[in-house]
């Protein structure tokens, strides 16, 4: 099961919904089994949610998508800059971008949300941010590979955590 990354570009706004509703919903219990278009409904409903990829590519965003041997899409993470007027689940400050990273579901655990967490890792390091920050649910398995990466839980929710990194 080999895969590769690219850039995500203005292309990926489809897939980057999709990665992000799987993001939110990992377990599918929000959207009940619903459709994938019904799916989005319900989980974009919510502007925080939302928030990660209204209006994509705009100044301060970049990311990687993960794809299989014949180039489809099998996952993605990218990162966004927040206003505190308008802040995401994760939000640390305006100068601190935010993670979103999501997988499909017959892919995970499989390596690749490793090598796009490294990948988004280094271009935000490149892009001459010196920290990152991520939500993620408390029960999530993500957030052991959030923690064996450098990320510290900084803010604990009743259901979320805020991790952060230094680069």
């Amino acid at each position: 099961m080999s895969f590769s990354l690219r850039p995500a570009g203005p292309q990926d706004i489809d897939f980057l919904t999709d990665m992000l509703v799987e993001a939110s919903d990992w377990q599918g219990v929000k959207s009940g089994g619903l459709p994938q278009q019904d799916r989005r409904v319900t989980v974009l409903a919510d502007p925080k949610v939302a928030g990660y990829i209204d209006g994509w590519l705009r100044d301060g965003d970049a990311g990687v998508v993960a794809v299989d041997s014949e180039h489809r899409p099998i996952g993605a993470s990218w990162t966004r800059l927040f206003t505190k007027d308008a802040p995401a689940f994760g939000f640390v400050s305006p100068e601190v971008p935010e993670l979103a990273i999501g997988i499909v579901k017959s892919w995970r655990g499989k390596g690749i949300g490793r090598r796009l967490l490294r990948e988004v890792v280094t271009m935000t390091g490149l892009a001459g941010y010196d920290r990152l920050s991520l939500s993620v649910d408390v029960d999530n398995p993500a957030k052991q590979l959030y923690a064996s990466e450098g990320f510290e839980v900084i803010e604990t929710r009743p259901t979320a955590v805020t991790m952060l990194k230094t680069l």
